[in-house]
This record gives structure tokens, C-alpha cells and sequence, in this order.
């Protein structure tokens, strides 16, 4: 009797805090389903049916491809043993083209040493990473040789040789879709006749002129249609930090070359950003230059529509940012825009912006936990203001838009083998599926990209292409000549081998400065914490390309660049060291 007029308030008190809990529940639940259907609603109001539509069926397509892409990616993986690097040991390896060529220029040490070194460094390296297509290496000590010949005889003065040919005795690396007379030049497409290139490209005339000495052709996806490198004539390139992970493409071949310490100078090319996935995925530097400041020509896949060079380019890269200007310089086309590459820019009189999401748009999936913590840890180092560009969330669209209504790109469709019936979408696509196919799967469907892209109203792309053109007004606006653009360059950092194949939205982040004509530097800024590489995007206005290599050079200051992938000695090392 006594516990009665205890209880009763106390229950009472219970249930009456029960009900508010359920309340707020309910409330909160509510509240959560009315922002669903407002979030909705607007994005109805502002893509229109069919632009809504195609978003929601593209992100739940990449979920289902999920489930069937990470399992089968275990699986290929399962055959693949977890070995490390060799380590370096020469100490030629590690010095920055800049610095190296100096030496060589006042004969401090030979270029054929260096020569040496590299091709040592790539017998060692390649049977794990598999990045070389066919290499010239008699051939580039032979040249080594000569070139420490002129020097001996004094016929040039050190600073004439500085100016005229600054890349003297440097070896360089050419991704193999680029022309390199006498060497293999068919972007990884099977042919049954080896297709060798009859002249060089332009700009391997150039780096040729400027001193530079070509060591080898390295590996890229059939036709660079791919963000990992693998096809069925050389086979997968594999990342230097994890065996397992691509480098990404499609200049990985490149990518890993240079993060192995096998190259300290590539030629890549870039439309989607393939140079910058392969740069940021291996920890080093790639820039996409301003449209037609370098020759696009001499490159498979090539295409005769007028604008082309709009969205495509051949690129630099780098295992250091200070060489990122020599490399560019060396490259840049005569007749094409002029850059400012000598300017001397400190980065204190830069502005900088940041965003770290796409709008966002809901079609692109967010930065992982450390990128995330990376990108705005960049930003707050930097003073860089947040802004929220909110046409950014149209990238994928437009990006589609502009590259897959462009005419006469070469694919497997057109150019064939002399005497060979052209290939059909549906017939090469039975083909593949029966495994009868000499394509990969890119190759394959760009043929139904390309067909897709005919059934969607012209009224879409005409709206799609007025997006693109208040976006780079918007940028020429808000950076001007003296600002810079901080901004992902993917989501998550190297994955296992074919994952990209569920992630075809998260390349947007670099494809739109190709289509909105952007100069865009990926800068190397740390590691995560499975120790894969992590970078980001810094982004300028056309012709300004200046502003993105200085901040470059800043970012390797104070984040250290470039970090040597684990080796057998390291991994040995840290063995011991946990003994004790």
C-alpha cells in the first residue's frame, strides 16, 4: 500500500515522457519526409523530367553494378601477390629535373649515368607494376652518350645550353597513345599488325629539341577510354603503393612509372582527366594545360571536329612540382596561346576559393572521411574563401553533353586494319559478351553512349551547352587573374583493379574543366590512412596556368610532395623494428 503513491507519479512521469519521445520521433520523421519530397521537388523544378529521371537511373545503376563489380574485383585480386617495390638506391633518381639537368650541364655528372639509373630502375620495377609498352633503351644511351660528348667539347655555353635546350640529357617517358617515331603507337587497340609510329607528335619534337631523351612508351586503356589502365595487348597496370589498386588511367602507365622512381618527367594527355586521376591516385603531379597551349596532334584517339582541342589536350607530368614549368615550357606549342610560365608568383598574392562537393548535384558520391578532412584542412592553410557554385551540379550533364555529341572521335568503330570489314555496335557487343571480343568493355559501349546521345532532344543541348557558357563566365568572374579554385579531384583514393566500373559518375570532378576550357593542376597533399596518395584540384582561368604551378610548388613546400611507396626493404624494416 505504501509503494502505490510512490509509483503512480513515477509511472505516470514515464509514460508521459514516452509519449513526447514518440512525438519527436514521429516529428522528426515528418520532418525528414518533407525535406525528402522538397529536395525532390526542386531538383524536378530545376532539371526538368528527363534530367531527374537520367540522374536517379545512372546513381541507382551504379549501385547495382556495385554488387556485382566488388566481389568480382576481390576475386581478381585473390591471384595477386602483396609484394613491394625494390627500394632506391641510387641517389640520381631522387633529384628534380631541374636541379639534374643543371649538373649535367656543368658537368657534374653524365648523362648516361642517369640513363643508366633509369633503365636499371625500370628492369626492376616493371615486372610488378607492368607499365612499359616497349622501350628504346639502347637507343637513349647511345644518345646519352652523345650529348655528353657535346658537352665536353664546350661548343655551347652553359647558359646557351639553359636556354635552348634545358631538358639536356634528361630522360623522359611517353604514354604509348602518343606518336614516338619508330615505336608502338596504337593506344592499346589489337591489331594483328603492329602499328608503328611513322613521325613523331609535335610535341615529342619539341622535348626532343629541348634535349630531352625519350627511354620508353608506357601503357594506356584500349583507346584512353578508361580511368584504369589495362587492355588486351600489354595487360594491367598495376599502383606502386598497393599491387592490388590501379593507378588510374588512362595515363596510369605513366602514373606508376613516375611513382616507382622508374621516370622523372611524362607526356600523358588528358580529356576526362586522365592525367589527373593517375597523378593523384600515385602521389605526384599532373597538370591539364590551357586549351591549344600545347599541340594536341600526333595522339590516338584523335578526331577531326573543329573544337576538339577544346576538350582535349597532351599533358605534363611530374614526380616533382618545381619541374612541372620546365616540363610545360618544353612543351608548349609555338603558334598556340602564350604562357607566362617564367613569372615569378608567390602564393600570398592569390586568392583562393574551395568547394568540396558538386553542388551538390546527388549524383556523385562524397569525399571520403580523410580527403574530406585533407581538402579543408588545404583550404583553411591557404585562407581560401568556401563558395557554392551551384551550377557545378550540372557537370555530368553537360560534361556527357559536350564530349559524346563531338563527330568523327576515333573509336573501334571507325579506323580498322587495312583490309578489315568495320566493326557494328551490336555485333562487337554479342562479341564481347561471348568473350570473342579483341576490345574492352569502354571501347565497346561508347558506340551506345554515342547513339544515346542522338535520342536526346536538341532543345536539351542547346540548354546544356547556355549551362557551360554561364559557368565559365562565372569562373572568369570570380578568379580573374589572380585567383585560384580549390576542388577534388575524386572522391576516394586508389581503389582495387575494375571498381571504377561502379564509380563512372565520380570522373565529373575533373571532366568539367575540360569542357569548361580550364587550366587544373592535381596537387599531391598527403597520405590517407591505408597510406594511398591524396590530392586535389587547383583550378585558373584560361592562360593563367602560372597561378596553378606556383601554388603546386607551394603545396609540395609545405606537404612534402611526392613519398616513396613501400618497399621490401621498408616493409622488412618495420618487421624487425616490431620484433623488438
Amino acid at each position: 500500500m505504501f509503494l502505490f503513491p510512490c509509483s503512480f507519479p513515477l509511472a505516470s512521469t514515464l509514460l508521459f515522457h514516452l509519449f513526447l519521445w514518440r512525438v519527436s520521433t514521429v516529428l522528426r520523421l515528418l520532418k525528414s519526409i518533407v525535406a525528402w519530397v522538397r529536395f525532390h521537388l526542386e531538383a524536378i523544378l530545376q532539371d526538368g523530367i528527363l534530367g531527374y529521371i537520367m540522374r536517379r537511373f545512372l546513381r541507382s545503376a551504379m549501385i547495382v553494378f556495385s554488387w556485382f563489380v566488388v566481389p568480382y574485383s576481390r576475386y581478381t585480386n585473390i591471384k595477386v601477390i602483396r609484394r613491394k617495390l625494390p627500394p632506391i638506391r641510387s641517389h640520381l633518381l631522387e633529384i628534380p629535373a631541374v636541379d639534374l639537368a643543371k649538373l649535367i650541364r656543368n658537368r657534374k655528372i653524365k648523362s648516361e649515368e642517369v640513363v643508366e639509373a633509369y633503365i636499371e630502375r625500370c628492369r626492376q620495377v616493371n615486372p610488378l607494376i607492368n607499365a612499359i609498352v616497349q622501350d628504346r633503351f639502347e637507343e637513349a644511351l647511345e644518345e646519352a652518350r652523345e650529348i655528353d660528348n657535346v658537352i665536353a667539347m664546350g661548343i655551347n655555353s652553359v647558359e646557351s645550353m639553359e636556354e635552348h635546350t634545358p631538358l639536356l640529357g634528361i630522360p623522359v617517358t611517353v604514354k604509348e597513345s602518343i606518336a614516338v617515331k619508330g615505336m608502338t603507337n596504337q593506344a592499346g587497340r589489337v591489331f594483328k599488325t603492329p602499328q608503328i609510329a611513322k613521325a613523331d607528335a609535335p610535341v615529342v619534337e619539341q622535348i626532343k629539341r629541348c634535349g630531352g631523351i625519350i627511354l620508353l612508351v608506357s601503357n594506356t586503356p584500349e583507346l584512353c577510354l578508361l580511368w584504369e589502365t589495362y587492355n588486351n595487348v600489354t595487360g594491367q597496370t598495376k599502383n606502386p603503393y598497393d599491387l592490388k589498386r590501379t593507378p588510374g588511367g588512362s595515363s596510369g602507365g605513366e602514373a606508376a612509372l613516375l611513382a616507382s622512381g622508374a621516370s622523372l618527367l611524362g607526356l600523358t594527355s588528358d580529356i576526362g582527366g586522365s592525367s589527373r586521376l593517375p597523378a593523384m591516385f600515385s602521389g605526384i603531379w599532373g597538370h591539364k594545360p590551357t586549351p591549344y597551349a600545347v599541340s594536341f596532334r600526333g595522339h590516338h584517339p584523335t578526331s577531326d571536329f573543329p573544337k576538339w582541342g577544346d576538350f582535349f589536350t597532351i599533358a605534363p607530368m611530374t614526380r616533382y612540382a618545381k619541374d612541372l614549368p620546365l616540363l610545360l615550357k618544353c612543351m608548349s606549342d609555338p603558334t598556340g596561346p602564350k604562357l607566362t610560365l617564367d613569372k615569378e608568383i608567390s602564393a600570398n598574392g592569390i586568392r583562393f576559393f574551395f568547394m568540396d562537393n558538386d553542388g551538390p548535384s546527388g549524383m556523385m558520391r562524397p569525399l571520403s572521411r580523410d580527403l574530406h578532412a585533407a581538402i579543408n584542412r588545404v583550404a583553411s592553410d591557404f585562407n581560401a574563401k568556401r563558395v557554392n557554385i551551384r551550377k557545378m551540379k550540372w557537370s555530368l550533364d553537360i560534361s556527357l553533353s559536350a564530349m559524346l555529341t563531338m563527330k568523327n572521335i576515333e573509336t573501334i568503330y571507325h579506323k580498322t586494319e587495312e583490309g578489315e570489314q568495320p566493326k557494328t555496335v551490336c555485333k562487337e557487343t554479342v562479341k564481347y559478351f561471348f568473350g570473342c571480343s579483341d576490345s574492352i568493355l569502354p571501347s565497346v559501349i561508347f558506340g551506345h553512349l554515342q547513339n544515346f546521345m542522338k535520342i536526346i532532344p536538341n532543345s536539351r543541348h542547346k540548354h546544356l551547352a547556355s549551362i557551360i557558357e554561364a559557368l565559365k563566365t562565372e569562373f572568369k568572374e570570380l578568379l580573374g587573374t589572380d585567383g585560384v579554385f580549390l576542388y577534388p579531384t575524386f572522391p576516394n583514393t586508389a581503389h582495387q583493379h575494375y571498381q571504377i566500373y561502379h564509380k563512372l559518375l565520380e570522373p565529373m570532378y575533373m571532366a568539367i574543366f575540360n569542357t569548361l576550357g580550364l587550366p587544373v593542376t592535381n596537387c599531391m597533399i598527403g597520405l590517407d590512412r591505408r597510406n594511398l596518395p591524396m590530392g586535389i584540384q587547383v583550378v585558373a582561368n584560361p592562360g593563367q596556368d602560372h597561378l596553378c604551378l606556383a601554388v603546386a610548388r607551394e603545396m609540395e613546400r609545405r606537404y612534402g610532395g611526392w613519398v616513396r611507396p613501400p618497399s621490401e626493404d621498408s616493409h622488412s624494416h618495420a618487421q624487425s623494428s616490431s620484433k623488438r
